[in-house]
C-alpha cells in the first residue's frame, strides 16, 4: 500500500459478496479495469487532500447533473442561432448561469484524480493532474464553450448585443455532448440497466436532436433567403418573420418532421425496389451462370492438367491420355454413380446396384454358378467407371488393387516384350480383367488398354477376399472356375506366365476327387481365406507338401527381364535338400543357399508361409 504523501496511489480491493458486487460495480467507470471477484471501495483508496475519486458517488451525481445541462445548452444554442429574439430574452441569463456551472466543473477537474493504464494506478498528485488537463486539448475547449461572450460584450461596450457572430460563437457549446456520450456508454455497461432499453432511448435522443437542428436549420435559410416569399415557409405564411419564436419553432419542427418521415418511407421504398431488382437479376445471373458453370469447371480443369504436364514435360502420348480422362469426366458426369448414390441409404444403393449389373455380373465365367446372397453381396461393392478410348485401365507389373468386369465397349490384352507390345486377347462385355493378379497376388501379367469408350465396374481385391472368406462354399465355386479359365487360356498368355503351366500339370496328376477338394480349399485358402496373405501354420492339415511357394533363380536385389521373372510356383517340399533338387529341376541350376525377398537366409523350412518368394542362390 503506497504512503499517504505518495505521488500515486494503487487501485485497493477487498472483496465482497455477489450481491454487493452486483450494486457497486455499476459505480466503476469503464476505464477502470479491477481484478476479477474484486469491487472498488472507496473506503480503502487513501487519496491526497482534496483529490476526488473519479468514481465518487456525489461527483457521479454532478457529471449526472452537467449531462441535464448539456441537453439544454444543445437544444438553446441551435435555437438561438436560428431566432434572434430568442437570444434576447430569458434564454440569456439562463445560459449564463449554466455556463457558471461548467465554469465551476473546469476548476473541479484539476482536483480530480486519473486513472494511468500504463500501470494501473489513480494519480492523485496535483501537478500531475493540472499537467494533463492543460496539455490535453480539453481544457481549450472547455473554457471557449463555457465563455459568456455576450456578457464580455456587455462589460465593454455597455450593451448587450446578439447576432450572427455571437450565434455561431454559442455553437461551442456543442462541444459538451460528448458528456452525453460518456453516460450512454456507462448506461450500456450498466448491469442494474437493461441494453436494449438503454439503446432505444440514446435511438431517440439522436433522432430528436436531428429533428430540431434540421428545422432549425432549414428556417434560419428561409429567414435569410431574399425574397422571403419563395422560401417553404414563406409561401404560406409571408409575414414569417414577424411572427413569435414558438410558432416559427413550431412550423419548423413540424416541417422537419414530416420531411424526415418522408425520406425515410422513400428510403425504405427504394431499398426495397433495390431488393426486388437485386432478387431478379440475381436470378436471371443464376440461371445464365448455371448452364455455363460446368464448362468453366472443366476448362479450368483442363488447363491446370496441361500446366501440370508441360511442367514435368510428359510425353505426348501421356498428354493425350490425361485431356482424354478430364473430358470424359466432364462428358459423363450425370452419369457418375458415386455423386448420385453418396447420400442415399445402403439399401437403396444396393438394391440400385442390383438392377444396373447383377445380370452382367452373372454372366462372368469367374461368379456361375455362386449363390444369390454372394452374387449380391459383390454387387453391391462394385463401383461403375468410365474410361475414355485408348486408356490404359490396367498397367503391367502395377500392384494388383482391382479387378474388372467389363460392362460395355471394348478393350485390349497386350504385353510388352523388350519394348515391343504384343498383342494377346479382345475382350468385350461381361469379361473380367485383372483377376489373375488379384487371385495369384503377383503384379498385373499384362496390360488392359480400353479401344472405345467403355464401362466397367471394379471391386478391390480386399472387400473380394473378405467376402471369399466368410462364404467358404462359393470361395470353392470360384476356385473351380477360375482353374477352369486357365486350362482354357491361349497359348500367347500361357508363355508369359510360365508359372500356370506346371500348376495345371500338377492339377491334372491328382488321383482323387479327396485330393482335388484338399488342393482347392488350400489355393482358396491361401488366396482369400486370411486377408495378410501368410498361412495359417497352426492347421494341421497344412504340412509343408501343401505349402505353396514361389521360387526364382536370381538374388533378390538383381532385377531382370528375362523369361523367369515371374518365377515357378510349387508345393514346399518336406526339407532343403528336396527344394535344391525341385529347384534345379525347375530353374535349370543348383543353388546352395535359400533367400527372402529382404536378404534374410532360410534355415528352416518350417518357417515359410502360403505364398512366399524364395530366391535360389
Amino acid at each position: 500500500m503506497a504512503e499517504k504523501g505518495s505521488s500515486t496511489a494503487p487501485l485497493l480491493f477487498r472483496r465482497r459478496s455477489s450481491s454487493e458486487m452486483k450494486n457497486k460495480s455499476a459505480s466503476v467507470s469503464s476505464s477502470l479495469l479491477p481484478a476479477f471477484g474484486t469491487v472498488v471501495d472507496d473506503g480503502d483508496l487513501h487519496l491526497k487532500r482534496n483529490v476526488i475519486a473519479p468514481y465518487d458517488r456525489r461527483y457521479r451525481w454532478w457529471q449526472t447533473f452537467l449531462v441535464g445541462l448539456v441537453i439544454y445548452s444543445a437544444w438553446a444554442s441551435i435555437l438561438e442561432l436560428t431566432f434572434d429574439k430568442a437570444a434576447n430574452g430569458v434564454l440569456l441569463f439562463i445560459d449564463l448561469v449554466v455556463d457558471f456551472f461548467f465554469a465551476i466543473d473546469i476548476i473541479l477537474t484539476f482536483f480530480v484524480a486519473y486513472f494511468d493504464t500504463s500501470n494501473f494506478v489513480l494519480v492523485d498528485d496535483h501537478l500531475k493532474i493540472a499537467f494533463r488537463y492543460v496539455t490535453r486539448f480539453w481544457l481549450f475547449m472547455d473554457v471557449v464553450s463555457t465563455i459568456p461572450f455576450p456578457l464580455i460584450n456587455k462589460i465593454l461596450i455597455g450593451e448587450w448585443h446578439t447576432g450572427q457572430v455571437f450565434g455561431l460563437l454559442n455553437l461551442l457549446r456543442l462541444w459538451r455532448l460528448h458528456r452525453v456520450g460518456e453516460l450512454f456508454r456507462r448506461l450500456e455497461k450498466d448491469i442494474r440497466f437493461s441494453y436494449f432499453w438503454t439503446r432505444l432511448l440514446k435511438l431517440i435522443c439522436v433522432t430528436l436532436f436531428a429533428v430540431h437542428s434540421a428545422g432549425c436549420f432549414y428556417y434560419w435559410l428561409a429567414a435569410r433567403h431574399k425574397p422571403s416569399e419563395h422560401t417553404w415557409i414563406g409561401r404560406l405564411i409571408g409575414d414569417f418573420k414577424q411572427k413569435g419564436v414558438w410558432h416559427g419553432y413550431t412550423c419548423s419542427i413540424y416541417w422537419s418532421i414530416v420531411t424526415l418521415t418522408s425520406k425515410i418511407f422513400n428510403s425504405i421504398y427504394m431499398l426495397f425496389n433495390m431488393g426486388l431488382i437485386a432478387y431478379i437479376i440475381g436470378n436471371i445471373t443464376n440461371l445464365v451462370v448455371q448452364s455455363v458453370v460446368k464448362t468453366f469447371a472443366m476448362r479450368d480443369s483442363i488447363n491446370e492438367v496441361m500446366r501440370y504436364a508441360s511442367k514435368n514435360q510428359l510425353p505426348e502420348g501421356m498428354r493425350e491420355q490425361m485431356l482424354a480422362h478430364m473430358q470424359l469426366k466432364f462428358n459423363t458426369a450425370e452419369l457418375q454413380q458415386e455423386k448420385v448414390l453418396k447420400d442415399l441409404p445402403k439399401a437403396i444403393r444396393s438394391s440400385i446396384a442390383q438392377h444396373l449389373f447383377w445380370k452382367t455380373v452373372e454372366k462372368t465365367y469367374l461368379f456361375q454358378g455362386v449363390s444369390d446372397d454372394f452374387l449380391s453381396q459383390l454387387v453391391s461393392e462394385m463401383k461403375a467407371e468410365y474410361f475414355p478410348p485408348r486408356f490404359e485401365i490396367i498397367l503391367q507389373n502395377e500392384i494388383p488393387t482391382d479387378f474388372y468386369i467389363l460392362v460395355s465397349g471394348a478393350v485390349d490384352m497386350v504385353t510388352y516384350k523388350n519394348g515391343t507390345e504384343q498383342f494377346l486377347s479382345n475382350l468385350e462385355s461381361a469379361d473380367m480383367a485383372g483377376e489373375i493378379g488379384v487371385i495369384f497376388n503377383i503384379p498385373q501379367p499384362f496390360t488392359v488398354r480400353t479401344k472405345r469408350l467403355s464401362q466397367v465396374i471394379r471391386i478391390s481385391h480386399h472387400q473380394f477376399k473378405q467376402m471369399v472368406q466368410s462364404e467358404s462354399g462359393d470361395g470353392k465355386i470360384i476356385i473351380a472356375n477360375f482353374m477352369e479359365y486357365l486350362k482354357g487360356l491361349e497359348k500367347d498368355m500361357l508363355q508369359e506366365l510360365p508359372f500356370l503351366t506346371e500348376l495345371l500339370a500338377d492339377q491334372n496328376v491328382q488321383p482323387t476327387a479327396q485330393n482335388e477338394e484338399k488342393q482347392n480349399r488350400e489355393t482358396m485358402d491361401s488366396t482369400y481365406g486370411n486377408p495378410t496373405g501368410t498361412s495359417n501354420t497352426s492347421d494341421p492339415s497344412l504340412s509343408a507338401g501343401t505349402i505353396r511357394v514361389i521360387i526364382y533363380g536370381y538374388h533378390p536385389s538383381k532385377k531382370t527381364m528375362s523369361g523367369d521373372r515371374f518365377g515357378k510356383l510349387i508345393y514346399l517340399p518336406n526339407s532343403i535338400a528336396d527344394l535344391f533338387n525341385l529347384a534345379e529341376k525347375k530353374l535349370g541350376k543348383r543353388g546352395s543357399t535359400i533367400l527372402m525377398a529382404d536378404g534374410s537366409e532360410v534355415e528352416d523350412l518350417s518357417s515359410l508361409r502360403e505364398n512366399d518368394h524364395l530366391f535360389i542362390v
